[in-house]
């Protein structure tokens, strides 16, 4: 696979190796909490919107819409001093986990009515597979958004899934991206859980006065 990857690359179509390259700064920006990943963001996904309607991937093609609209929220709320620390950075959180339990129930439920639903009046290839990164990846963009810091644990199964979709759909340096992603998910969730446990530490620090 790697070679023919590599061979593919040399010849690929110029839209979509800008938007695999995009996409790998953004994953690499977003691990390193800087807000310029979302401006990568949305150039890509405007890019893949047509790539993966082009091939049929309707629920993908809808997904990257979202990802345009939620690209200018990240920016938003990145750059706004309302949700800011001291440190000018947006802190890490986390849930409890039967909140993500029920998260992942419900958006479970969610993917195979709407999974029926295309493979049924649609003509979407992989219908309850495309489904369900589709509505896993609505949420947990959101969940970045925000910083929560298990949102990287749910986009490695979304990005395993979706590996397996792109190169069913013959896009090799799509998928490619895909398991480049389940790599940056790894640091993405050690860089974020360092900086929360650091938050944690501040939190626990006496402030001057009280220190006095």
């Amino acid at each position: 696979m790697l070679e023919n990857s590599l061979q593919y690359f040399l010849n690929a179509p110029f839209w979509e190796l800008t938007a695999v390259l995009l996409s790998v700064a953004y994953v690499v920006l977003v691990a390193r909490n800087n807000s310029w990943c979302w401006p990568a963001a949305f150039v890509s996904t405007l890019i893949f919107t047509i790539i993966f309607y082009d091939v049929s991937l309707l629920m993908e093609s809808l997904l990257n819409i979202y990802y345009m609209a939620m690209a200018i929220y990240g920016w938003y709320r990145w750059q706004n001093s309302h949700f800011l620390t001291a440190e000018n950075s947006l802190p890490v959180i986390t849930w409890p986990w039967q909140r993500h339990l029920l998260i992942i129930v419900s958006m479970s439920l969610l993917s195979l009515a709407l999974g029926w639903f295309m493979d049924n009046y649609t003509q979407a290839d992989f219908a309850y597979l495309d489904t369900f990164t589709t509505v896993f990846a609505v949420m947990t963009t959101y969940l970045v958004t925000i910083k929560l810091l298990e949102n990287w644990l749910y986009w490695i199964i979304i990005n395993s899934v979706s590996a397996y979709l792109y190169l069913q759909k013959g896009l090799e340096p799509t998928a490619l991206l895909a398991l480049f992603n389940i790599v940056m998910c790894f640091i993405g969730i050690y860089k974020w859980y360092k900086d929360y446990q650091q938050q944690q530490q501040q939190q626990q620090l006496p402030t001057p006065i009280e220190a006095g």
